[in-house]
């Protein structure tokens, strides 16, 4: 386990039947809440991504929180994936079926210039639906997506497998 795995893996509380009955939500909370180690991941993050994107898109909400991070550390803007109804402008939407429902995203219509290379940033990856549903988004918005970031990973519920072809990078994978 790499120090940022165990940073990370050491401040995720387990919450049982949340936000339904069956369900453990992993709870980030305490990890943003310390500040040096909160540095730490997102220096890690914009250190692996490199130069390489133009663009944060941060997926409601806690890849708010990481997205508006990442973008200020590496000099680049940030933009949003709402929940529906909550962009005040024109936009993209989709509905997808995550673990535990359905959902619908959107991303602004403008949000992003016609081949805007763009790293996309949330805190875990489950079931992979959001995810799928997020990077298609961003594609039709006219952005490409040179990455796909979590700081966690729930491996037995084979998310990476739905962005098969798409570069995922998980700073720790259970």
């Amino acid at each position: 386990m790499t120090d940022i795995s165990k940073l990370i893996f050491d401040r995720v509380v387990d919450v049982h039947d949340f936000p339904k009955a069956g369900i453990i939500f992993k709870d980030l909370t305490p990890l943003f809440a310390d500040g040096a180690a909160f540095r730490k991941i997102i220096d890690a993050i914009v250190r692996e991504a490199g130069d390489g994107f133009d663009m944060v898109v941060g997926i409601e909400a806690r890849g708010f929180v990481i997205a508006a991070a990442v973008a200020y550390a590496a000099g680049v803007g940030v933009i949003p994936i709402r929940k529906a109804g909550k962009l005040p402008r024109v936009a993209h939407s989709t509905s997808y079926a995550l673990e535990y429902g359905e959902a619908t995203l959107e991303i602004g219509e403008d949000a992003l210039q016609p081949g805007q290379r763009v790293l996309v940033v949330d805190d875990v990856l489950a079931t992979g639906g959001t995810a799928a549903a997020t990077l298609d988004l961003v594609e039709r918005a006219g952005g490409q997506v040179v990455g796909f970031t979590v700081l966690l990973e729930l491996a037995f519920l084979s998310g990476r497998q739905r962005l098969s072809g798409r570069p995922v990078h998980a700073l720790l994978t259970v």
